[in-house]
Order: structure tokens, then sequence, then C-alpha cells
């Protein structure tokens, strides 16, 4: 764990908080060297800001920075605050984002090198026990290059700081949380995305992998992705869902069918992309045709 007595334990990681202009989205995204580093590292709130806390990491940060800038301070003066008042800063890394896009990053002195990082409008990134400063540089470079939803932006910048060195001692695990406010499943809480892969010899890609099937769950859909059940995409939904047992063969009627695709979509938990009656998700009726398939 590379820590001392009494000491927490060593985050050596490279991360990026992010936050988008057009969506409100704030975000985190985080690779290490260390076991589970979704639980230590990234912390947000929608309309607020989010922090990433590591080297020596003090795991107060997170929800007192989070505090501070709810109460109006910026990014900058809450990273100051927490800084002074730490006897152990020397040892902390932190970058952090306010829901204004205010940006800063702060590494102590005694973080293990090769330890830095870079702020911006609209980020910052992160990293020590890094092979060199490129990794920041990289991560920066391609989040401010990117476009699209702040989560892909994050999963860019992480995969740019891989390529251009990464931890030093490897690779282990990573992070997404991306918050907005009615974000969450239902919309009952603010996180969009909060994905993690806690021990992998691929953590990022594995993490861009959950991150494809959690668009396909819960993405929402787009008008032009709503197809109407009649003519041929009808009679595909009555074949695919009487192949997999959710309807017998023959004729059958709109109210069955209605029940027989509810059936299918919460089984497989696409609540999210459920239609009103007569209609369908493009992508359910994609993962549908592909379930029949390998079902028949």
């Amino acid at each position: 764990m590379n820590h001392s007595p009494g000491r927490a334990p060593l985050v050596a990681t490279f991360s990026i908080v992010g936050y988008d202009a057009r969506s409100g989205e704030l975000g985190v995204a985080v690779q290490s060297k260390f076991l589970a580093v979704g639980a230590v590292v990234p912390w947000a709130r929608a309309g607020v800001g989010a922090v990433a806390t590591q080297a020596m990491a003090n795991t107060t940060y997170g929800p007192r920075g989070l505090e501070m800038m709810s109460e109006g301070k910026s990014a900058r003066e809450t990273i100051a605050e927490l800084v002074a008042s730490d006897p152990e800063s020397p040892h902390r890394q932190v970058g952090m984002v306010d829901a204004t896009g205010q940006s800063a990053t702060f590494t102590g002195d005694e973080c293990m090198e090769w330890a830095g990082g870079v702020a911006g409008e609209g980020f910052a990134a992160q990293g020590n026990i890094l092979v060199d400063g490129e990794t920041v540089e990289a991560m920066a470079g391609a989040f401010q290059a990117s476009d699209g939803p702040l989560a892909e932006r994050l999963l860019s910048a992480l995969r740019a700081g891989q390529e251009a060195g990464g931890d030093r001692r490897g690779r282990q695990s990573a992070a997404l949380l991306v918050v907005r406010e009615g974000g969450g499943y239902g919309g009952f809480d603010d996180r969009a995305v909060d994905l993690r892969v806690d021990d992998h010899p691929e953590p990022i890609e594995e993490l861009a992998r959950l991150y494809g099937l959690h668009r396909l769950y819960f993405g929402r859909s787009s008008q032009e992705d709503v197809l109407a059940i009649e003519g041929e995409v009808r009679d595909e939904v009555v074949r695919c869902l009487a192949r997999l047992g959710y309807l017998r063969s023959g004729e059958v009627s709109d109210d069955d069918l209605h029940r027989a695709l509810g059936s299918f979509v919460r089984t497989e938990n696409f609540e999210e992309r459920e239609q009103e009656e007569g209609c369908i998700d493009r992508a359910v009726l994609g993962f549908l045709r592909e379930r029949a398939s390998l079902g028949a």
C-alpha cells in the first residue's frame, strides 16, 4: 500500500474533474494501481462541484469540499481552506471544479514523483507516481479537444493519460462519476453515471465497456429512436417475444402484446427506455432481436 504506520493509504493515481456548461453536469474519472479507487477518490454533487482527492488521500476533502462550494466558495478558495487546515497537506493531492466551471488543483511537496496537475476552464487534471508529466498534459488536451457528453470526454481524457504513460506502477482500478440534477435512476437522485472497476488488468477499457452498457440500459430515448409498433416492426416484436416465451404463437391482440413487451422490458431492466403503449425504443428492439436470435 506504500504507507507509513498511522497514515492513510497512499492513493497513487491520475484523475480529471470536469464541468459541462451545456448540460450542467459535473464529474470525475480516475485510474490507479490501487484496489477499488472509486471508493476513495471521486466525489460530486449536482449544482455544486466535483472533487478528486488522492495521494495520501484525505477523504474528508470530498464532503467538506462539496459543502464549502455549496456555500458559495470557488474551487480555488475551497482547496486553499482545506489545505491550510490540514497538517498533512504536503502529502495530499486534490483537484476540484465548481458549478461555474472554475477549477483548481493542488499537489503537496511530499507527494511521490512524478506528481503534479494542470487546471483550466471547466477541468482539473492531476496525478502522482506517474511516469512523467505527459500524463496530466495529455488528459488536459484530450478533455479540451473532445466534444459530446461529459462522461465520454472524461473517459477520453483517461485513455489519453494512460497512453501517455499513466501510473508508473501499472494499473488496477478505475471509476467514472457524473452528476446532474435528476439524472439518476428514475430521476430520484443526481447520479447520472456511477461506475467502478475495482480490480482488472485493463481497468479503463473495462470502464468504457460498462459505460456502453450504462448507455444501453439507462440512456434516455430520443424522439427519432421511438418506433411505432406496427407493420413489420409489430411482426418482428411478436415473433421475438414468442421465441423467448413471452407470447404464444398465433394471433396476438394489442393488449397481449403490450403486456408481454412490458414484461420483457422490466425483466431486462429497460425501465428507463419503456415507451407508451404502441411504441418501442430502437435500442430495446435491437436487444430483443439479439436475445431472440441467441435463444433460437
